[in-house]
Formats: structure tokens, C-alpha cells, sequence
């Protein structure tokens, strides 16, 4: 016959963490894919119109242009007046060609070629200030303007 010998100090075996690091790459992807990163952060409150016959953009070469009431950091309306931001400043109109140069400046020779200005305007500005921001877009040799909306067709999405 043989001897058993029993332990009365047993201790919890390690927990193994080898798969840890897959798994946290593979979180880090995931939402690495998924999320969107936001290009421009609008300072300007703005509702867009909605449209019944809209199209997707190309992304190369976009210069964002925002009208609206400005508004703070939590989204809360500061004034009741008309401002202007292209891409992540404020602007006037008189300056909209002297800004969409710097920004053809830092464009690669295609990007320049294909440039295309997405107005972004919220639905109740004044036509004038519209028409203001076309003509100096105009003078800028920006000639290729894209209105954003929403879709009011359930079929298309925007």
C-alpha cells in the first residue's frame, strides 16, 4: 500500500493573462474602425434644409463653411446673430476669399484641382447673406459649391 500525502496549504492557481493583450488589441480595433473622428467642429448652430434629391460628396479637397448663430462649447446659442466659420474659424465675408487661398495652399496639386466648398447653412439665414457668401467664393475662384441637407425621402439616406 502507498502513502497519500495531503497538503493543508494550497494555494489558488495564477490566473492565466496570455490572451489579455489579444484581447485588448482587438477591442482597440474595433472601435478604432468604427468611429468616426469629426473633421471640423462647427461653432455655429445651423438646421439643415431638407432635400428630395441628394447625392454623397467626395471627401478629397473639402473646405466646410458653416452659417448660423454661434454657439459655446455645450451647444447653448450665444447671440442671435449671423456668423460665419470656415472649417474651425470665424469669418466674415469680406475674408472668405483671403481664407479659401490659405486653404488651397495647404492642399496637394489633385485636392486643388477637385476643391469643393460644402456650405452648411441652417435653415432659416437669410438668402442675402447666402448669395454675399456666393459671390465671395466667386471672387475666390471657388467654383465648385456643395449645398448640404437632409433627406425627406426614407428611401435615400444622407
Amino acid at each position: 500500500m502507498s502513502r497519500f500525502k495531503t497538503t493543508r496549504n494550497r494555494e489558488v492557481p495564477g490566473l492565466n493573462l496570455a490572451a489579455l493583450p489579444d484581447l485588448i488589441f482587438t477591442v482597440l480595433f474595433f472601435f478604432m474602425i468604427v468611429t468616426h473622428m469629426r473633421e471640423v467642429t462647427p461653432k455655429v448652430h445651423y438646421e439643415v434644409p431638407q432635400g428630395s434629391e441628394i447625392e454623397k460628396g467626395r471627401k478629397a479637397g473639402l473646405v466646410y463653411l458653416f452659417i448660423g448663430k454661434p454657439v459655446d462649447a455645450q451647444g447653448q446659442i450665444l447671440s442671435d446673430e449671423t456668423r460665419i466659420q470656415l472649417n474651425d474659424r470665424y469669418v466674415t465675408v469680406g475674408k472668405i476669399a483671403e481664407e479659401i487661398d490659405k486653404e488651397r495652399a495647404k492642399m496637394s496639386e489633385d485636392e486643388r484641382q477637385h476643391m469643393t466648398v460644402s456650405i452648411r447653412a441652417d435653415r432659416d439665414t437669410e438668402m442675402g447673406i447666402i448669395n454675399d457668401v456666393k459671390q465671395a467664393l466667386r471672387r475666390a475662384g471657388a467654383l465648385n459649391i456643395n449645398y448640404s441637407a437632409t433627406s425627406n425621402n426614407p428611401q435615400k439616406h444622407n
